[in-house]
């Protein structure tokens, strides 16, 4: 985060409000070869564009390095419990995060299979929810996701895949997409094969997208999932003919989109009263304190953020 903010076109973008331990953001800025210019957010004139004011959330005590912990763990949730009260409180208009380590939340107590999730309850967010995936413009939206996969076939819902079309539909207009393309994949091998493989895709998921499209959803398919990434893929003109794809489950968008830019990708979370982003890659603690950490995803995050912030 240091490096993506120590760029003064960054933070020309938005008024930007760091919610941060001071002595975690000075070993960061130390780590990266930065130093940011912090405005105490006291001053009334701290939430400006092109200045950075610093919320100081301090740790209760020291953080083990480069490996999973509670305190760690404690440290991200007070911080994001911090953030999310900020925007209850309409002091920000979106939020975007560096990586989070699961097993840290978990370690600490969270009792949800992801932030996600956790972000609803905070929030008191009853409504539906769906991890979004998002690189170089192409996203990516889940009918169902952090499950085993043998229970995937019968979470498969008309309703689901319903909620998740118009879930994505409206986050891509909210990003600036007036008139989203989304396909939507299959659940098995060659789509069924006309039901000789499974028959979700005859009897549940083409009767969804046809009521989908019937209540003014723009959605197309089911399509093969081993395909259908092909025709996502940027044109030489640099056009792709769909905005969005609809998966059935996580690893059937998540290492497609892995493999097409892995230090590029940007997860959103979706269906929250607040825009919230992070980078799709995790912690990497292998790499810790040796100032070789890429900021692509994050930078990518940051924009999204401040873009979807702007259109709220």
């Amino acid at each position: 985060m240091a490096r993506v903010l120590t760029e003064q076109a960054n933070r020309d973008k938005a008024a930007l409000l760091l919610v941060a331990d001071p002595d975690e953001l000075a070993e960061g800025m130390r780590i990266a070869g930065v130093e940011l210019p912090i405005t105490p957010v006291n001053d009334p004139a701290a939430l400006a564009p092109g200045r950075i004011a610093l919320h100081a959330l301090r740790r209760p005590a020291p953080i083990p390095r480069a490996h999973s912990s509670a305190e760690g763990g404690q440290h991200a949730l007070d911080t994001l419990r911090t953030c999310l009260a900020l925007a209850q409180q309409g002091v920000v208009d979106g939020i975007c995060f560096a990586p989070l380590n699961k097993a840290s939340l978990h370690m600490a107590g969270m009792g949800h299979a992801d932030e996600l999730h956790w972000f609803a309850e905070m929030l008191g967010h009853q409504g539906a929810l769906s991890e979004f995936n998002v690189l170089d413009g192409l996203w990516t939206c889940r009918v169902t996701s952090h499950i085993a996969l043998r229970e995937v076939a019968g979470l498969i819902t008309p309703d689901k895949i319903i909620g998740a079309i118009a879930l994505v539909h409206e986050a891509l207009v909210q990003a600036g997409i007036a008139a989203p393309r989304i396909a939507v994949c299959g659940l098995n091998p060659h789509n069924g094969d006309n039901g000789a493989f499974g028959r979700e895709e005859i009897d549940i998921i083409a009767p969804a997208l046809e009521e989908a499209r019937r209540r003014g959803l723009p959605c197309e398919g089911p399509y093969p999932a081993d395909t259908i990434f092909l025709r996502a893929q940027p044109k030489a003109c640099g056009t792709r003919d769909v905005d969005a794809i609809v998966t059935m489950y996580h690893d059937q968008g998540q290492i497609a989109m892995k493999l097409m830019g892995f230090w590029r990708g940007i997860t959103v979370a979706g269906g929250l009263p607040v825009p919230i982003t992070t980078c799709a890659h995790g912690t990497g603690f292998d790499i810790q304190g040796k100032g070789i950490a890429r900021a692509g995803a994050l930078q990518a995050a940051f924009d999204l953020a401040c873009v979807m912030a702007a259109r709220r």
